[in-house]
């Protein structure tokens, strides 16, 4: 198996994003986006069998992988990470391009299709259809959280031994098997005194003061006009219940939704089983 080049991609002078890219130069291009707190090693098993038919872009969105983290004082908004794919787009020349994202990656591959639909070729979209939306019933605290959490960071910088023992944390914290967790857990470190700690900004995982109602998404999700794929775990991730998953994907004109036995990486899980679903959405 042929390793991936990595490449940087520079946006302003205070930040660049990191690409780890599968595939030749002149194929079409396919742009992926990772998860909360997963970087590109997530496509370590997907991309080289994608690669035979797609230059395969792996992206670290900011504060993850070895992507920049954000200025001190600038916290993360969902909104940012859109304009910054679409920027990063532009910076890797994808006037046209396949877009494919997993969780996080995929509600913002979603909304980066609803804003810039001249560019996008096809939508791959794996455990998401739009970001994580607000009733109303936790606004109110979830506002008042986000405000008393500490300014400077989030959860304070553990140090493992080893990197087995940051694979030990990963898999106790997301139930992702070793195997699965290594090379999302081997990118994700750097080395510090008396071992290794975790690349992404801590500041990732403090709370959002505020999320999009469920009427904006829709709204926007309803501005998706490429032909669109949705894989969702079976049984259902208790945040992206069925009927919600549904409702959504009701909005969009061309859409094929399945539904795959297994946890919420799909792509790691069953990689050649998923790799098989993107080609069979392929126009004849």
């Amino acid at each position: 198996m042929t390793a991936p080049i990595e490449q940087r991609v520079t946006l302003s002078h205070h930040l660049s994003l990191t690409a780890l890219i599968w595939g030749e130069p002149d194929s079409p291009p396919l742009l992926a986006l990772h998860g909360w707190l997963d970087n590109a090693g997530s496509y370590d098993f997907l991309a080289p069998l994608l690669a035979r038919h797609w230059r395969v872009i792996a992206l670290e969105l900011p504060g993850h992988g070895h992507s920049n983290h954000l200025p001190a004082g600038i916290n993360y908004h969902y909104l940012d990470y859109v304009s910054a794919v679409i920027a990063a787009a532009g910076a890797l020349q994808l006037a046209r391009y396949t877009l494919l994202g997993h969780s996080l990656g995929a509600g913002i591959a979603s909304l980066v299709a609803a804003a810039t639909p001249q560019s996008i070729e096809r939508l791959y979209l794996i455990e998401g259809l739009g970001p994580l939306g607000d009733d109303g019933s936790h606004t109110l605290q979830r506002f008042r959280d986000a405000v008393a959490a500490p300014a400077a960071s989030g959860k304070s910088l553990r140090v493992f031994q080893d990197i087995e023992q940051a694979i030990s944390a990963r898999t106790l914290a997301s139930g992702l098997r070793a195997d699965l967790a290594r090379p999302i857990v081997e990118r994700g470190l750097a080395q510090a005194d008396g071992g290794y700690r975790w690349r992404s900004d801590p500041r990732l995982t403090r709370p959002s003061a505020a999320r999009l109602a469920e009427s904006q998404i829709r709204a926007l999700l309803a501005g998706i006009e490429a032909p669109t794929a949705l894989l969702l775990s079976n049984p259902a991730t208790p945040y992206l219940p069925s009927a919600m998953m549904q409702e959504r994907a009701a909005l969009l004109p061309r859409i094929a939704v399945a539904h795959m036995d297994g946890g919420h990486h799909l792509h790691l899980e069953h990689p050649q089983a998923v790799a098989s679903w993107l080609l069979a959405e392929q126009p004849a």
